[in-house]
């Protein structure tokens, strides 16, 4: 009877499979997002199949598409990467700072935008193809709409705290501003892509000036 209950202990152990945290799939998923985004930086969207990405990430077809149906998913998620970083640098900044001016929050926005792997080329890429394409539109959609969010919270709170400056209404004044904010970034990206005289950092400390504190 005792060997019995070994050999059952034996083969039950070796049946296990072992559990797969939620940290382990973010990080695959990671893993993945970034081996897309290399691709796309290289090959531009359209120039990037699945089986470009299956092959820069190393890993099988199945363990790709176990987390991402497509490459407009992957595209969805790494732009959500960046810009997940791009709030946690305009965290930072405001812990450090108090609420910043409108101006402060597209020059820190643009600045860390410009310094992924993800290209401004890209996203001029996508942004003018989504002008035609409906599926690109929705992509892009998914992406701006968190993006928004963010900038109308912080640019809400940089209002009520100078209300001199935007009045007695900052929600009002937060759909107002974020339209034309949201516009500079795009302006950057074209002339830093088509102008060899372009000067960025002129263009920044513009920007971070427009509204000042």
């Amino acid at each position: 009877m005792r060997r019995i209950v070994k050999r059952m202990i034996r083969i039950e152990g070796r049946d296990a499979m072992p559990k797969v945290t939620e940290a382990y799939r973010e990080a695959r998923r990671t893993e993945i997002a970034d081996a897309a985004l290399r691709c796309f930086a290289e090959k531009g969207f359209r120039g990037t199949s699945m089986a470009d990405i299956i092959a820069a990430s190393g890993l099988s077809a199945g363990a790709i598409y176990g987390h991402y149906a497509s490459k407009e998913e992957l595209f969805v998620a790494a732009a959500q990467h960046v810009l997940s970083a791009r709030t946690v640098e305009l965290e930072e900044l405001r812990a450090e700072h108090g609420p910043l001016a409108p101006g402060e929050i597209m020059a820190a926005l643009i600045d860390g935008m410009r310094q992924e792997v993800i290209t401004p080329n890209l996203f001029l890429q996508v942004w003018a193809e989504a002008a035609i394409d409906p599926s690109l539109r929705e992509m892009v959609h998914r992406f701006l709409a968190p993006a928004r969010q963010m900038l109308r919270g912080l640019v809400a709170e940089w209002a009520a705290a100078h209300p001199d400056i935007a009045g007695a209404e900052p929600e009002a004044y937060a759909r107002r501003v974020v339209p034309v904010l949201m516009g500079l970034a795009p302006g950057f990206m074209v002339q830093r892509a088509i102008l060899a005289d372009f000067d960025e950092e002129a263009y920044l400390a513009t920007v971070s000036a427009l509204i000042p504190r």
